[in-house]
């Protein structure tokens, strides 16, 4: 079917206050992370009623129309559907998302994008399969491949594995980005919380002098505050 109703039916949800706060928020000025980002103000709950009503009728020809816009709304309707076709589609389905998904990285280009999908997509896929792709995203230049690489293992964490985590981790350890410091602080707080906190601990212990502090906030928000502190200190 053509993407025209559901466009139309976001643009009826558009709320021109909140988008003004969302362009700040998602940093779209010139020579910002999301530059040109254009936001009509529609919180993900609301795009979460479409996904339930549109996600049978679009196929991945359709979902191309709406991940190419600039719309940033439109862009995450399309990896929200695609993420429900994943977890409802049979294997055949699976495999095309899965390889639909890494061949439009260009488009999944803000923080929200990759982290309501990666896991869901990428991360589950690769559950029981070979990893390597994980860590051929995670030495790119493009930031956003670097996030989907990182927080793809989001679902292995879930599953209480944390080995390509920390492996990923340690790759993105001197990258530069405030978006990177943050997500894999993140993941690794996240192996403490669902692994093991002696796992985390192991690796802190090991890499703290290297970790950016922002990274190295993150991971440590779980534990008790004088071990924060000492961490900090040192």
């Amino acid at each position: 079917m053509s993407v025209t109703k559901p466009v139309a039916e976001l643009r009826l949800m558009a709320n021109p206050a909140k988008a003004k706060i969302l362009q700040g928020f998602f940093k779209t000025g010139k020579g910002e992370y999301g530059a040109g980002d254009i936001f009509w103000g529609i919180p993900v709950p609301k795009e979460r009623q479409l996904v339930k009503k549109y996600w049978q009728k679009l196929s991945l020809n359709d979902l191309d129309k709406l991940l190419s816009s600039k719309v940033h709304e439109q862009r995450l309707l399309a990896l929200l559907i695609q993420v429900t076709q994943y977890e409802k589609g049979d294997t055949a389905a699976k495999n095309r998302i899965y390889k639909h998904y890494l061949a439009r990285t260009a488009y999944i280009n803000n923080w929200d994008l990759v982290d309501l999908s990666a896991p869901k997509i990428v991360g589950e896929h690769l559950q029981n399969k070979n990893r390597k792709i994980l860590y051929t995203l995670a030495r790119s230049k493009n930031l956003w491949k670097k996030r989907i690489a990182v927080i793809s293992t989001f679902a292995f964490i879930k599953q209480g594995q944390a080995r390509d985590t920390l492996a990923i981790v340690k790759l993105l350890l001197t990258d530069k980005h405030d978006l990177i410091h943050k997500a894999c602080g993140w993941m690794l707080r996240e192996v403490g919380k669902r692994c093991s906190e002696i796992t985390l601990l192991k690796f802190l212990d090991q890499n703290r002098g290297r970790m950016p502090r922002t990274m190295l906030r993150y991971a440590i928000e779980r534990l008790p505050r004088q071990k924060q502190l000492s961490y900090l200190k040192h």
